[in-house]
């Protein structure tokens, strides 16, 4: 159904934080037949965040296709029923729970045209961001042991993000005003064509939105989710919730090496590198399992996000699918997968 404008605007001042517009910046014209060029990550600190913006605000328009990771701390408090037992207002709540416990370490951004192409911003190389955040102290900030071990293994200088890390007050109001977020443009056609990709995702729009709406996230399921709808537009996918379909099952480096995918820069744990595999891999997903005649599948995977939406919901849709179009041959046991 859809929202009148009017109620849009009351509940949009009830739960998200605004901020002044900024200008159109120059564009970057692009060539987006589809090339090979080596990836940098280009590195985000405070000192040069306001300048990324801008780069990203100049060719956003040309890159549809949004896929996102963020670094934080761990999991620090779990639920006495198993994770499959969860209803999605359960599975919110406990992400809620830790969310707005902990602190965001690190964002992955990167951004594709249809062909798969990154920015290469007129050079020889093409680019994917990392931003840096100095909110987490881990000195004394609470988070799981084990989780920053991990992240300390990858690379991740946390003294660095201390010293030279990104304010999240200032990210947030950036990441509005470049385009990234339809917040400031709630009727933009973009938003139409925009697809953000996301692995696992749950965790990351929690913390993404806690950073935007710059307090502790709602205490519904539902006004998250409009939320979500309001900073990102109406095609969001989680790819978690599709790999079962596919054939595929584990963790966002196992479903790459299955498809033979290859990580283009930096680690895994590590934002920006985590961000461009997700897009590698949901590109290979899209060329190799939902095209021609299931192409049409690929939006009954729409909004549905890890542990936010009962799973009968991506089977239902999958089979109907298939019992009216001969095109779909493929083992129905694979449902079994989609968790």
């Amino acid at each position: 159904m859809a929202i009148p404008i009017r109620m849009q605007e009351v509940w949009l001042k009830n739960h998200v934080a605004v901020g002044p517009r900024i200008g159109v910046r120059a564009v970057w014209r692009e060539n987006h037949k589809k090339t090979e060029k080596p990836v940098r990550i280009r590195e985000v600190w405070q000192e040069n965040l306001e300048k990324e913006f801008r780069i990203i605000q100049s060719v956003l328009g040309q890159y549809p296709n949004v896929s996102m990771d963020i670094e934080f701390p761990g999991v620090v408090y779990q639920s006495d029923k198993h994770y499959s037992l969860l209803s999605p207002s359960e599975c919110y709540l406990m992400m809620k729970k830790n969310v707005d416990a902990l602190k965001i370490i690190q964002f992955g951004l990167t951004l594709s045209d249809a062909q798969g192409n990154l920015p290469n911003l007129g050079t020889e190389f093409c680019y994917v961001w990392e931003f840096n955040f100095q909110d987490f102290d881990v000195d004394n900030d609470l988070h799981n042991p084990e989780s920053i071990d991990l992240l300390k293994r990858q690379g991740i200088d946390f003294l660095k993000n201390k010293q030279k890390g990104i304010r999240s007050p200032q990210f947030a109001r950036l990441f509005m005003l470049s385009g990234l977020s339809f917040r400031l443009d709630p009727l933009w056609l973009d938003r139409n064509r925009r697809t953000l990709v996301t692995f696992h995702g749950t965790y990351d729009f929690g913390f993404l939105i806690k950073i935007l709406i710059q307090r502790e996230l709602p205490h519904n399921l539902s006004d998250f989710m409009m939320l979500i709808r309001v900073h990102f537009g109406i095609t969001v996918y989680d790819m978690k919730q599709m790999i079962g379909f596919c054939g595929l099952y584990g963790g966002l480096e196992q479903v790459a090496t299955s498809l033979k995918i290859k990580r283009m820069a930096g680690k895994s744990h590590q934002a920006g590198s985590d961000s461009l595999l997700t897009m590698q891999t949901y590109m290979e997903l899209r060329k190799s399992y939902f095209n021609g005649p299931r192409m049409v599948l690929l939006n009954k995977f729409n909004y549905i996000l890890t542990g936010l939406t009962k799973r009968n919901q991506v089977v239902n849709h999958v089979i109907h699918f298939c019992l009216v179009d001969d095109s779909c041959n493929f083992d129905s046991s694979l449902l079994y997968g989609i968790c």
